[in-house]
């Protein structure tokens, strides 16, 4: 279920609604939504994740990927579950620095960017990375214009999901050469 907001779209992911914290919100719409092409705007799917939700996320992904690859050690299942969820120590999400968005037509309707969000390196193949090779010209124009607009504004995306853009976070300090993230994990009351 889609639902509008003065703001922007925000869509509804298992009854919990979208939370962003006031700088990543107002990066993400104020300055960005205006330099979007007539008709267009962003679709908010996830921003800020509690840091027990987070530690859910990355040890059910860590458990699908020891089941199916038994002979892994602890250290291999952890460094091929981060590449898909952060760990929950420094999980941009938790921070709530992070925002998982895509691109929406003026009826709601999805743009095709080469794999839904939150597809996996495994269930995708490999299009779920930004830069990848193997997406439709129509995905990789939408994903180009999805990436200029974010960093014109000053987001930083993670290459490893197209979807997801940071600002403030450990990721965006070391790629804009900070000295510090401005956010780190919290918990929401």
């Amino acid at each position: 279920m889609v639902h509008v907001v003065a703001a922007g779209l925000h869509r509804e992911a298992g009854g919990l609604l979208v939370h962003l914290p006031g700088v990543v919100h107002e990066v993400a719409l104020s300055a960005v939504e205006p330099l979007l092409p007539n008709g267009l705007r962003l679709l908010h799917v996830e921003g800020y994740r509690p840091p027990n939700l987070q530690r859910r996320y990355f040890e059910e992904y860590a458990d699908e990927l020891r089941a199916a690859n038994p002979a892994w050690s602890d250290d291999q299942v952890h460094e091929a579950a981060s590449r898909y969820v952060s760990p929950p120590e420094i999980a941009p999400h938790s921070a709530g620095a992070a925002v998982d968005l895509t691109l929406v037509d003026a009826d709601g309707t999805e743009l095709d960017m080469g794999t839904r969000v939150n597809a996996s390196r495994e269930e995708s193949d490999g299009p779920c990375y930004t830069d990848a090779d193997s997406i439709s010209h129509q995905a990789r124009t939408n994903r180009s214009l999805l990436a200029s607009t974010l960093s014109t504004a000053g987001l930083i995306n993670y290459r490893t999901e197209w979807w997801l853009w940071s600002y403030g976070d450990r990721y965006w300090a070391l790629m804009t050469n900070q000295p510090a993230a401005l956010y780190g994990p919290r918990s929401l009351r």
